[in-house]
């Protein structure tokens, strides 16, 4: 047996492994400040024994790679992850933003998801959701400003590039109008319908009343095909035939007709049908 004097191998019971505590209050009485939260971890001061009980930096490394090497060195999920950092300031991100690509398909299609999808999908909520949808909204307005800077003819890529980012991931058809000034500048963009998942209905007289009201004098039109294939129905020809010919009445040109699929676009002027 060994002597009662003996000192015993200190451990984290004993004198050596007790810096955090203050003895002369108290040996249950903390040495250290309550811990700030940082980035949903806790964090104590340099010299604790553990700085920091969360994910050890890893919202402060994803920040730094972001700002050192930029947007590009991130993959999708990795943006994805980041963006619910600002609604969710604790807990790891990654295996849901991973989930929701999963589930949508790509980072671009969970942001284009119906706000009814996405607060249904388990993990998401109110917060994470409206920061889904900001970010959609903000990008979608950079891509209108890009076209409305200019006459709308002079930037048709830029304008097929913006058409595409609003319809081409909608699963109901949705009928918007373009409405020009004479120099053909944008004055507005605006859905007029939204159908099913094969049809909108168009009333050609109601387009040429808001032409009138917005002083519009030239107009291009804009619908989508859920199903992909952009290419006209008979529906779709007729339909651009009535409105020209309104149009023309009250000196309202008919630009275009643009029918948005899925990574592709097809326009009644460039195959002649205008």
């Amino acid at each position: 047996m060994a002597p009662s004097d003996a000192r015993q191998p200190t451990g984290f019971a004993e004198d050596a492994a007790l810096p955090a505590f203050d003895r002369s209050a108290g040996l249950g009485r903390p040495r250290y400040p309550a811990p700030r939260e940082d980035d949903g971890a806790r964090r104590y001061p340099a010299d604790a024994p553990f700085p920091s009980t969360g994910p050890h930096g890893h919202r402060a490394r994803m920040r730094e790679k972001l700002l050192t090497r930029g947007p590009d060195a991130l993959a999708d999920y990795e943006l994805l992850e980041m963006l619910l950092f600002f609604a969710m300031p604790k807990g790891d991100t990654k295996p849901l933003a991973k989930a929701l690509i999963n589930r949508f398909g790509s980072f671009a299609n969970v942001l284009a998801a119906p706000q009814q999808e996405l607060m249904a999908t388990r993990g998401l909520g109110t917060h994470s959701v409206s920061a889904l949808k900001l970010v959609q909204a903000s990008a979608l307005r950079l891509a209108r400003a890009e076209v409305m800077e200019r006459p709308v003819l002079g930037k048709w890529d830029q304008l097929m590039d913006y058409l595409t980012a609003v319809m081409a991931r909608e699963k109901v058809e949705q009928f918007r109008v373009l409405f020009l000034d004479t120099k053909n500048r944008l004055i507005a963009d605006e859905a007029q319908a939204r159908g099913t998942v094969n049809h909108t209905p168009v009333y050609p007289r109601e387009v040429v009343r808001r032409a009138l009201d917005l002083h519009a004098t030239a107009l291009i039109l804009v619908h989508n095909h859920p199903s992909g294939d952009p290419s006209p129905s008979r529906a779709d020809v007729e339909m651009t035939a009535e409105i020209k010919k309104a149009g023309e009445i009250l000196s309202i040109a008919l630009h275009d007709h643009v029918i948005i699929g899925r990574g592709v676009w097809f326009s009644f002027r460039r195959e002649g049908l205008l």
